[in-house]
């Protein structure tokens, strides 16, 4: 498996698929993760929550508000399983 790829996809596409819904984060798909892989997929998953959040905000929009906070609820879940694994295995991801 190359560095930075799982499936034939870069991290970052799988960061952008985790919020978008297309990929659930588990346990289960982190076993295949080396150590610098941790460290990378949760870089590009802090950086997509930054990048939602640095987006401007739909006032008046209900359901793009619902939308863009569904995301970011991806995410943060996302960053929560994976500092969990990590934690477990001993990875230092800063």
């Amino acid at each position: 498996m190359p560095e930075n790829q799982l499936n034939g996809r870069s991290l970052s596409v799988i960061a952008k698929d985790i919020a978008e819904g297309f990929v659930t984060m588990n346990p289960q798909l982190l076993k295949r993760f080396s150590a610098e892989n941790y460290k990378e997929l949760h870089q590009f998953l802090r950086k997509s929550q930054k990048d939602i959040r640095g987006q401007n905000f739909p006032t008046k929009d209900v359901l793009a508000i619902r939308k863009r906070n569904v995301r970011l609820q991806r995410l943060h879940q996302a960053v929560t399983i994976v500092e969990y694994s990590a934690r477990e295995k001993r990875i230092p991801l800063l």
